[in-house]
């Protein structure tokens, strides 16, 4: 049974004032494996809005400031938030590129994306990331929230109303008897919203979402560090890809085992193509396969793809040795042009934070296209390898620095 809150529990202290906005519903990812459901397969001054504060004993009415994101709308807060309930990881990764990687209090799989983002934090001198035994809010009860009392909902309404114990006076009882909900995660694929707020639902690219997030917690000088770090690596690529008639064809891979395989494409709208959208590599499919769909080793071979990206490859329990030998050993996958090259590489998760996608761009672009940026090491097990200062496509300990506060 849901305990709402009582009459004392609308006034906490982190005041949430108001949303202007309606919150909203969405859709629902399936068959990700190590992503989402299945873990293991404008700068904002403060402002003074007449009104009077509510007097908690802490800050006043003069220190609060105003962020703005879709489906909230604008979100007033009275102090930058502390700690952080999210849901999923490329939330948690704006919290941690912000320096609260710490301050996370729930996310979906804690346990299995501690172990795989903590294979790319290896490689950010002084930079550390526990996340392990948090609370797993992939179906978030809200008695639960009630008891984490985190100072931000780091998450979507949107998403979080399609469960059927969840609805929008929920979000409203616990937006505003804890703490306000800020976050947008129909931008991973552009899903269609409920029909109720499909006029006011926005996407955005990674970087725009931070953007945001940052001015939620008043950390616009941190985002413009990251973001010039970001602009530069994309700079490098443009300049640098080879014309597209050069450019080989490519898919995404992710199985547990040979026996049921998502295939995903490399130019679907939304955040989760940030790391490939930019790197422009042919679709294996020619489009007659659509991102998330299952797929065999038939419908592989005729696609023949020159790379293959193995969605979770870094997954500390995951052999990448096995599954390319799950492939090369079967007499119909052993004809991929990819399998034959040696040309299947890992990759992270698709729900990344801006620091996973710094290091997933550069990955991607020595996988896709060694001869221009430098030759993707043979990577068997363990963290990020260690590159060559002079062939890395950003700079660690710049973006170590940016994390810990030493702007």
């Amino acid at each position: 049974m849901d305990h709402g809150p009582t009459d004392h529990e609308t006034f906490t202290r982190r005041g949430y004032l108001a949303g202007s906005s309606a919150i909203v519903g969405g859709g629902l990812l399936a068959g990700c494996t190590g992503d989402a459901n299945q873990a293991s397969a404008t700068d904002s001054e403060p402002v003074d809005n007449g009104s009077e504060p509510v007097d908690n004993g802490s800050e006043s009415a003069d220190d609060a400031y105003t962020a703005t994101i879709s489906p909230m709308g604008e979100v007033s807060f009275e102090s930058p938030p502390e700690t952080v309930f999210t849901r999923l990881t490329h939330h948690a990764g704006m919290a941690f590129a912000l320096g609260r990687g710490d301050s996370i209090t729930a996310m979906h799989a804690p346990d299995y994306y501690d172990g795989l983002w903590n294979q790319f934090v290896e490689r950010l001198p002084g930079v550390s990331l526990d996340w392990t035994g948090l609370y797993s809010s992939w179906e978030p009860s809200k008695e639960q929230l009630y008891a984490l009392d985190s100072d931000i909902h780091l998450a979507d309404p949107a998403w979080i109303t399609k469960q059927d114990s969840w609805d929008e006076a929920d979000i409203e009882k616990i937006g505003t008897a804890i703490s306000p909900w800020f976050g947008n995660s129909l931008s991973d694929r552009h899903a269609e919203p409920a029909a109720a707020y499909a006029d006011d639902y926005e996407y955005y690219t990674l970087w725009e979402q931070f953007e945001r997030v940052a001015e939620a917690f008043q950390e616009q000088e941190r985002y413009e560090a990251l973001a010039a770090v970001h602009d530069d690596l994309l700079s490098t690529i443009e300049s640098t890809l080879p014309a597209e008639s050069e450019r080989p064809s490519a898919v995404m891979l992710a199985s547990a085992d040979i026996e049921e395989i998502y295939a995903y494409t490399l130019d679907t709208p939304g955040f989760l193509t940030a790391h490939t959208q930019p790197l422009g590599a042919r679709d294996a499919f020619e489009g007659a396969v659509e991102s998330n769909s299952v797929v065999d080793f038939e419908t592989l071979v005729a696609a023949d793809p020159d790379v293959i990206l193995l969605l979770g490859g870094f997954e500390p329990g995951t052999s990448l040795p096995e599954r390319r030998e799950a492939f090369a050993s079967d007499p119909v996958a052993s004809e991929i042009t990819a399998v034959q090259d040696d040309r299947m590489y890992p990759q992270g998760a698709r729900y990344q934070g801006p620091i996973l996608n710094l290091f997933q761009l550069e990955m991607t672009a020595k996988q896709l296209y060694p001869d221009a940026f430098g030759a993707w090491p043979q990577y068997v097990e363990g963290p990020y390898p260690e590159i060559p200062a002079d062939e890395q496509l950003f700079d660690r300990e710049t973006v170590a620095a940016i994390i810990n506060g030493e702007l």
